[in-house]
């Protein structure tokens, strides 16, 4: 019987314990969520005042949308196979879901020298519409450098068997906040896509 206690009282404290960090991340997430509510209303507002110019969106910026969208579920699938303990899939949808994530980033940069070549600056003092692209997709951008980073460290210590299916909060916290930035990018692309 006491032991027993005993284990109702690690799994509580264990639960408490996993409870916290999700708590933040949702807190910090909601936060997002209104600054980019803000910055999009106020790109509506300022579009509404006058003297801005329309531009085409690079085709790289739905490519990004299609690689943010598979790496989503690269993700889900090492959440997946960690709760089963297979370990080897976890890795390798871990790695993989890296790899779409780097190249998320390098097809932004080739949307941006694509407006730029078409004469879409950052800073352009007869029109603000590109400043305002800029702004909105490079902010997603700095999150989604965060999430790589946060990606790295626990496809590292899956390599390294840190994780199994009593102990993978990381790959649990770190896929609750990729499929929020996949949920925002892809609410960002039909924005801007949309109202230009």
């Amino acid at each position: 019987m006491e032991i027993s206690s005993s284990q109702s009282v690690h799994k509580f404290k264990s639960e408490r314990l996993d409870r916290s960090p999700k708590v933040l991340l949702w807190v910090s997430m909601v936060s997002m969520s209104m600054l980019f509510a803000g910055l999009t209303s106020a790109y509506v507002v300022r579009q509404a005042e006058g003297n801005w110019d329309a531009f085409n969106i690079p085709m790289a910026f739905l490519i990004s949308t299609i690689i943010i969208v598979a790496s989503s579920g690269t993700l889900h699938w090492a959440l997946k196979a960690i709760r089963k303990d297979d370990l080897k899939t976890t890795k390798t949808f871990l790695i993989i879901t890296l790899g779409l994530g780097f190249a998320f980033v390098f097809s932004q940069f080739l949307g941006w020298s694509e407006l730029v070549e078409n004469g879409v600056y950052f800073v352009n003092k007869k029109t603000p519409s590109g400043s305002f692209f800029y702004v909105l997709t490079g902010l997603h951008l700095a999150h989604i450098v965060g999430g790589l980073l946060y990606l790295m460290i626990i496809s590292a210590k899956s390599i390294l068997n840190k994780y199994n299916s009593s102990n993978y909060l990381g790959i649990q916290l770190c896929s609750i906040y990729w499929h929020f930035l996949d949920v925002l990018w892809l609410y960002l692309y039909a924005f801007l896509w949309f109202i230009r």
